[in-house]
């Protein structure tokens, strides 16, 4: 079995949908970033990709390369869970803390949960997707952006299945 932790943040920026895991958030400022800005599942990839050791999101996906210019982040999370299977691993559970003063994550909750359950191709009983606020302290507390904090648990593929 191994652990992998995952952290992002991005700052708001006007005229860009907010994505958070795969699922547009209505009303709402999007993310600053290279690709679509979804932090979520940004976070998500590290804690993947540092559970298996093989890198991080920036040396799989580079901001300096145009290829990722506004890539969808969900197409970017199903290579990763590609890449483990072929690596022989297996996501065991998934556990997102969002914090941020808007959007209210509760409401948008069970629907990240279900889209990353189905990219990491485990059962939504796996995913746990919570938000908190910063109860108005530092950049996020005052509005400016969303991070997220991600833990995961891999396990080793059965040989014999594949499963």
């Amino acid at each position: 079995m191994r652990i992998g932790f995952g952290y992002d943040s991005h700052r708001f920026e006007s005229g860009k949908p907010l994505v958070l895991g795969g699922v547009t958030i209505p009303d709402e400022d999007g993310l600053k970033a290279h690709s679509d800005g979804d932090v979520i599942i940004h976070a998500v990839i590290d804690a993947l990709l540092g559970a298996a050791a093989l890198g991080d999101i920036g040396s799989h996906f580079p901001d300096t390369d145009s290829a990722w210019k506004g890539a969808d982040s969900a197409l970017l999370l199903a290579s990763v869970v590609r890449e483990l299977f072929a690596a022989g691993w297996k996501t065991g559970n998934l556990d997102v803390t969002v914090i941020c003063e808007h959007p209210r994550i509760r409401p948008h909750a069970a629907k990240i949960r279900s889209n990353l359950a189905e990219i990491l191709k485990v059962p939504e009983s796996a995913v746990s997707v919570k938000g908190k606020t910063n109860e108005k302290l530092d950049d996020i507390g005052a509005g400016l952006g969303i991070e997220v904090h991600a833990v995961c648990l891999l396990f080793p593929l059965d040989s014999a299945t594949g499963v």
